[in-house]
């Protein structure tokens, strides 16, 4: 079974996430839409595969990497030897970077691969990753930066209310934190993002600040992010779980983090650092090292379906999948993947399991 036709598809979806969003490292003050990028794979028996890049400002890049050179040099491959593929193509082309635009694409041609291999085989993805009777997983809310303690405990009661009683903050601010918190109560399980803003001296200072709050875990609090060194440092230092590993682009550079015991929880996202194929391999190293995979998934369409798959087939009694806290305009699928209660359904029909909506890329693709 040959590729015939790789098909990159850009969106752009309103919302709305309960106030203004402030500026973050994924998007400017005030952003009320939200960008992916999609990859469409048709085989030469007319089995088509979807995959998804990390998106946002990556995505014109990522799409001229697709475009113009992944889907050249991959119509008329097998479609089948998606670890030969991978490895093939990330050798051809480590010279124009390990991290970024080539990555991302890989990433999304790889999910769709996957998506396409479970249609043939007439079975979900987890089960090809190695099966399980999970049905369902625990979602926690991962909410947009609001630096307004109000909106963030607004926003957090709106959470709640909705099922969820776990959550993910993108505060910097200790006053907002404290918000949510408050707005939370001690039974309900915070986790902070903060995406690299600090040094390691300004983390540790910090972390005395959070300590009382009782967050689950202290997420990427280092610049830069391949500082595993000082991560480690505050990890042990800091009196509070750290998580990490969304900016990790290689199986290579979560090897180091692991090694330099920086992280209690690691995150590989599967739009970034190679999609499925890469990803299973990182549950095999976080287990040798005894860390927990939270796999990052701030993204709506197949890549948050390939990490639900993930997660049930790999993930173990604790794993969580996150869900992007964000009231999109329209859903890729609809209602079927949205939490309900708190939970995520693991999608049981073949391949990724759900397929987009045609009406929503029609009217939300940019090009």
């Amino acid at each position: 079974m040959k590729i015939a036709s790789i098909e990159s598809i850009p969106l752009r979806i309103p919302f709305t996430a309960g106030g203004m969003s402030d500026a973050a490292v994924w998007g400017i003050a005030g952003l009320q839409t939200v960008d992916s990028l999609i990859v469409k794979i048709t085989s030469d028996t007319g089995v088509v595969g979807w995959g998804e890049s990390f998106g946002f400002t990556a995505i014109p890049a990522v799409k001229v990497v697709i475009d113009s050179i992944l889907a050249p040099e991959m119509i008329g491959r097998d479609a089948t030897q998606l670890e030969k593929q991978m490895l093939d193509l990330q050798k051809k082309f480590h010279i124009f970077g390990r991290s970024g635009a080539f990555i991302y694409g890989l990433s999304a041609i790889d999910i769709a691969l996957w998506d396409i291999a479970g249609k043939v085989a007439r079975q979900p993805v987890y089960q090809l990753l190695g099966g399980s009777d999970t049905v369902s997983l625990p979602a926690y809310a991962s909410l947009i930066r609001y630096s307004d303690p109000g909106l963030v405990r607004k926003n957090v009661r709106r959470a709640l209310d909705s099922g969820f009683r776990h959550l993910k903050l993108h505060e910097i601010d200790i006053d907002c934190v404290r918000a949510a918190r408050e707005a939370a109560g001690d039974d309900v399980e915070i986790m902070l993002d903060v995406n690299c803003p600090w040094s390691v001296r300004e983390a540790l200072d910090m972390t005395e600040r959070l300590r009382s709050l009782k967050l689950r875990w202290l997420e990427e609090p280092v610049w830069p992010p391949e500082n595993y060194s000082g991560l480690a440092q505050v990890r042990q230092q800091g009196g509070i779980p750290v998580a990490a590993g969304e900016n990790a682009s290689t199986l290579m550079d979560f090897q180091h983090l692991l090694e330099a015991k920086a992280v209690d929880f690691i995150q590989p996202s599967s739009a970034k650092m190679g999609g499925l194929t890469e990803l299973r391999k990182v549950f095999v190293l976080a287990n040798a090292h005894n860390v927990t995979v939270m796999v990052h998934t701030f993204y709506d369409g197949p890549g948050l379906l390939a990490n639900v798959h993930a997660s049930a087939a790999l993930g173990g009694p604790g794993a969580m999948v996150e869900w992007r806290y964000f009231d999109l305009e329209a859903q890729l699928y609809g209602d079927a993947i949205i939490p309900k209660n708190g939970a995520i359904a693991v999608p049981q029909d073949p391949g990724l399991g759900l397929e987009p909506d045609a009406d929503v890329i029609s009217e939300f693709r940019l090009s």
